[in-house]
């Protein structure tokens, strides 16, 4: 089975796991075990297809999830190639919380991603699928009626905060406070920057990382720019896209390439500190994107330390940190254009969104507080 791959330490630079063709032949090839059957081997035109198909991050969860598979078979002595569909029911009822394991509970979307990926991995390997027996599929309907189907979201980082007239002043958490807490040295020059560059674009976080110092255009006479999205997750064709840079996050990259001297190359990067908080250096190569969220927590932590906040506790600080992550301000994003009224196809023409459930289903939250049922609810409240 693969190699378990170490994860980056937050905030690092290590290259990403790889997904060469060679790694994923010999992947699927691991799979075959002693279970091959006679004349068996790798599907080369399958595999091949798949490659060319896939993008690198579905190219790079299949690498994991297979490991994650390995994993579980090593710890119940199963030899891969031989997997049984029992084998993989019970898989399901550990990741599902149904059974009592070690395992961490997963959720069921990502539960489902797991299977479609080993089952691919069988399939690659000629072997028989154990993921498409019935028993399996069994397994699967009572996993989505234990865990929901309901996906979890990301909290929401709004630019004011959760706020109902965009005009009222800032609250609780929000891209405005956590600003504020941004440190005035290099390292909160690049978080100041990066956190301006995520609002405007609503980037992903494999698109934050990917920026370079050239794919930026401006300022033009109103101090506004342009930022050059070479490739993204839903951007299969590579056609790239285009997104608004504001007047003060143009200002905001000046001020960090300036301060980290960075004329090229990647402009989001490493900023390592000594333990008294002082800057150690600054790094030439891009950011991991497992660190923005680890930022965005920093972040709000520092935000409620220095008192702007408001009046909030540990238990809800602790809550907002369990449940925030690099997708937070693209939802938030999404939400304050609902909030300012702007319609479903401009907020997914302007931010790269191609499915608009899940647009929807960000703005579902303020949909709720501000719909037919909030309004008439309001009407009658002092009657």
């Amino acid at each position: 089975m693969p190699k378990k791959h170490p994860r980056p330490a937050a905030g690092s630079a290590l290259v990403p796991l790889s997904v060469e063709p060679a790694d994923l032949v010999a992947d699927v090839r691991a799979l075959i075990g002693t279970g091959t059957r006679p004349g068996g081997g790798i599907d080369e035109a399958l595999l091949d297809a798949a490659m060319r198909g896939w993008s690198i991050n579905t190219r790079r969860a299949f690498r994991s999830d297979l490991t994650l598979w390995g994993q579980w078979c090593h710890s119940r002595r199963i030899v891969p190639g031989a997997a049984e569909p029992a084998d993989v029911a019970a898989w399901i009822r550990a990741l599902a919380g149904i059974d009592p394991s070690s395992v961490k509970t997963r959720a069921m979307a990502t539960i489902e991603r797991y299977l479609v990926h080993v089952g691919w991995a069988y399939r690659m390997a000629g072997l028989t699928d154990p993921t498409a027996a019935a028993l399996v599929k069994f397994e699967r309907k009572a996993a989505r009626n234990h865990l929901g189907v309901r996906q979890r979201q990301a909290r929401a980082i709004r630019f004011k905060g959760d706020i109902a007239d965009l005009d009222s002043p800032a609250s609780g958490v929000c891209l405005a406070h956590v600003l504020k807490a941004c440190r005035r040295d290099e390292l909160g020059m690049r978080d100041a920057a990066m956190l301006r560059i995520a609002y405007d674009t609503a980037a992903r976080r494999s698109e934050l990382v990917a920026i370079d110092v050239g794919h930026i255009e401006g300022p033009d006479s109103d101090g506004a720019g342009l930022l050059h999205i070479p490739s993204s997750k839903t951007d299969r064709k590579q056609a790239g896209a285009e997104a608004y840079l504001s007047p003060a996050t143009m200002a905001a990259i000046a001020r960090w390439r300036e301060a980290g001297r960075v004329d090229k190359g990647p402009l989001l990067r490493r900023v390592t500190t000594h333990f008294d908080g002082s800057i150690d250096s600054i790094g030439t190569e891009r950011l991991h994107p497992n660190s923005i969220t680890l930022i965005y927590r920093r972040l709000i932590r520092r935000a409620w330390e220095k008192g702007l906040l408001g009046e909030m506790s540990e238990a809800e600080r602790d809550r907002w940190l369990s449940t925030v992550s690099s997708h937070s301000i693209r939802v938030g994003v999404a939400q304050d254009n609902f909030a300012a009224g702007e319609g479903l196809p401009a907020i997914m023409q302007a931010y790269r969104w191609r499915d608009a459930r899940t647009v929807l289903r960000y703005g579902s939250k303020l949909a709720a507080k501000s719909g037919a049922s909030a309004r008439l609810a309001k009407r009658f409240a002092d009657q």
